[in-house]
C-alpha cells in the first residue's frame, strides 16, 4: 500500500508519469525506507512481541533472526534508499523518506508504550508516502500533496483504533498505551473513529474542488465516506468485535477503490 499511494502521488503531480525509469527508482528508494524501518520496528519491540499473540511468531522472538542482524538489515536499508532517492530523484524526496523512517522507527514506536496519541503520531509517517511522490513529480509540496496526506491521514484512525478494540487484551498484555487500554469502556475509541470517518469525507472531497478530479470520483467518494461513517456509527452504539470487524473491513476496501477512482477520474480531466 505503500507503493501504491506513491505511485498515486506521482501520477496525480506530474498529471501522469513522466519517466518510467524515474517511477522505478522512486518505488525501489521508498521500498528500501519502508522496509528497514520495518526492521527497525521488529529490532526495537522484540521484547513485547514475543508476548503478543499476534506478533510471538515474528523472526525475533520466534529466534530465526538475530536482534543484532535485524538492526544491521534495517539501517542499512534505509540508508541505501535515502541515498538512491537523493541520486536519481531529488533531495526534499530523500529526506521526506528518511523522516518517515525516522518518525515511524524512533517516535511512533517508543510512544507505543507511553502515550495513546501514538496512532496519531503513527499516521504522520503512515500518510507521508504519497507526499514524495508528488514530489519525485513536481519538486515541490503543494496544495494537491497536502490533501493527499489529510486522506491518508484520517483514514489511518478508524483503520487502527478499530483493530486496536479487537486486540486490546493483546496490547495490554504488552504494556502499550493503545486507546482502548487507556480507557477500556470503548467510548473513546469509538468517538474517534466516528470523527475521523466523519472528517475523511470532506478531505476526499476537496480533490474535485481544487480541479484535480472530476464527477465520478466525488461521488464514489462521498458514497465511500458516506458508508464508511455508517459503519463508525454502528460500532459506536454497539462496542460490539463484529462491527469492530466491519470498520476494519470497510477500511480495507475504502481506501483502493478511493484510489482507482482517483486514477480513473484524472484521466478523463486531465
Amino acid at each position: 500500500m505503500v507503493l501504491v499511494t506513491t505511485t498515486l502521488g506521482y501520477v496525480l503531480g506530474g498529471r501522469g508519469v513522466q519517466s518510467i525509469a524515474k517511477l522505478i527508482f522512486l518505488l525501489c528508494g521508498t521500498a528500501f525506507v519502508c522496509a528497514g524501518a520495518a526492521a527497525l520496528n521488529h529490532y526495537l519491540e522484540r521484547d513485547v512481541d514475543g508476548l503478543m499473540l499476534r506478533t510471538r511468531n515474528r523472526p525475533i522472538p520466534s529466534g530465526k533472526i538475530l536482534p543484532l542482524q535485524a538492526l544491521l538489515f534495517g539501517i542499512v536499508l534505509v540508508l541505501c534508499g535515502v541515498l538512491l532517492l537523493w541520486w536519481q530523484i531529488n533531495l526534499l524526496c530523500a529526506f521526506l523518506s528518511l523522516l518517515t523512517a525516522f518518525l515511524y522507527a524512533l517516535v511512533y514506536t517508543p510512544m507505543k508504550r507511553m502515550s495513546w496519541l501514538n496512532t496519531s503520531i503513527g499516521a504522520i509517517p503512515g500518510a507521508l508516502p504519497p507526499v514524495g511522490g508528488w514530489v519525485a513529480a513536481t519538486g515541490d509540496i503543494s496544495l494537491g500533496a497536502v490533501v493527499l496526506f489529510l486522506i491518508l491521514f484520517a483514514w489511518q484512525h478508524p483503520h487502527f483504533y478499530s483493530i486496536a478494540w479487537m486486540l486490546k487484551e493483546d496490547y495490554q498484555r504488552a504494556g502499550f498505551k493503545m486507546l482502548p487500554v487507556v480507557h477500556p469502556d470503548g467510548k473513546s475509541t469509538c468517538w474517534q473513529i466516528v470523527l475521523f470517518s466523519f472528517v475523511l469525507i470532506p478531505i476526499s472531497l476537496s480533490l474535485t474542488w481544487l480541479g484535480i478530479s472530476g464527477p465520478l470520483y466525488f461521488w464514489g467518494a462521498l458514497f465511500l465516506g458516506g458508508y464508511f461513517l455508517f459503519q463508525g456509527f454502528l460500532l459506536f452504539f454497539s462496542k460490539s468485535l463484529e462491527d469492530a470487524h466491519e470498520v476494519l473491513k470497510t477500511s480495507v476496501f475504502y481506501l483502493p477503490i478511493l484510489l482507482i477512482l482517483l486514477c480513473v477520474d484524472i484521466r478523463f480531466i486531465k
